[in-house]
């Protein structure tokens, strides 16, 4: 089944492209069926590129997903042209009355900005209590889980000496999870990020759930015990190509950034990275869609939060 998305979304010719199905408003409006209704608020600079990536997740399963695009009223990006932002996204005024059945609340260049010190910090926290009563069971990503953990735990980050950038191997601490469906025993992931969470403090909640862990990158994959939420701090919907991006404009900045660990085959940037991390990130996606949104979603959408 396709993926729902507004009609002529940048994102539709390039998964096309990929023979990726989804359907367009007008299509859909013919189908008898009760789609997902599944918001992401999208807080990447590049959100064109971060629509594409997310959307191409949602879109491999046998459910119909309806996406709307959010984004925050207090700082608007300048990185996306405004006609996009104004055609395809809503601010939380536009949707806070409506009620859904996943929310994702993606990552943010942030590492090095206090939470309460960030532009839409207040606007952020408003969201993500809107979601207790207005939204079946929210994935946060990267930064997004960081300011999760620390709004709704008070558990904060530590910083990497340097960062964490590349391919890791990770295992499963509940392996029976239908969260791991159809994963293999050692999984892997791309990071990209200057901060972590100690595992004690995951631990020392007793709401929270470690559910995988990897020796190099620490703590990647946490959910709250009622499923309500989920804390990914990895990229496994990253393309084959994004990290390459990020060590090239570090470089391009003068940072001086070292090779992205397990990326570049021999470690040379010259050669093409070699994915190993794609089955991941569909079955991260999809297992939480099926049976943490569809499986126990009520059918009337108004029921959410009751």
């Amino acid at each position: 089944m396709p993926i729902k998305i507004q009609d002529s979304l940048p994102a539709q010719e390039i998964l096309e492209q990929e023979n990726i199905f989804v359907m367009t408003e007008f299509r859909a409006m013919h189908q008898d069926i009760r789609p997902l209704k599944v918001l992401i608020l999208n807080l990447m600079p590049t959100k064109v590129t971060t629509e594409t990536q997310l959307l191409r997740k949602l879109s491999n399963s046998p459910l119909q997903v309806d996406v709307d695009f959010l984004q925050t009223a207090s700082y608007t990006s300048t990185h996306t042209d405004t006609t996009h932002l104004d055609t395809f996204y809503s601010t939380f005024d536009d949707i806070k009355d409506k009620k859904y059945d996943g929310l994702i609340i993606t990552g943010a260049p942030l590492a090095y900005v206090k939470y309460e010190e960030v532009a839409y910090w207040d606007e952020l926290c408003k969201i993500m209590d809107w979601a207790e009563k207005h939204v079946h069971s929210t994935f946060y990503l990267c930064w997004g889980a960081f300011a999760g953990l620390h709004y709704h735990y008070g558990i904060d980050h530590f910083f990497y000496e340097d960062k964490l950038s590349g391919i890791y191997s990770h295992y499963m601490c509940k392996p029976t999870s239908p969260w791991f469906r159809g994963f293999d025993d050692v999984f892997y992931a791309p990071h990209s990020r200057e901060i972590g969470i100690k595992r004690e403090d995951i631990e020392a909640i007793d709401d929270l759930e470690l559910m995988a862990y990897s020796d190099e990158a620490g703590v990647t994959l946490v959910k709250s015990k009622d499923s309500r939420k989920f804390f990914v701090l990895c990229h496994a919907e990253y393309d084959r190509d994004t990290l390459s991006q990020e060590y090239y404009r570090d470089l391009d900045k003068g940072i001086n950034p070292k090779i992205p660990v397990n990326y570049f085959p021999d470690d040379d940037p010259s050669k093409e990275p070699i994915v190993s991390w794609r089955s991941t990130g569909q079955l991260l996606y999809t297992n939480w869609l099926n049976y943490y949104v569809y499986q126990s979603t009520p059918y009337d959408v108004t029921n959410i939060g009751d």
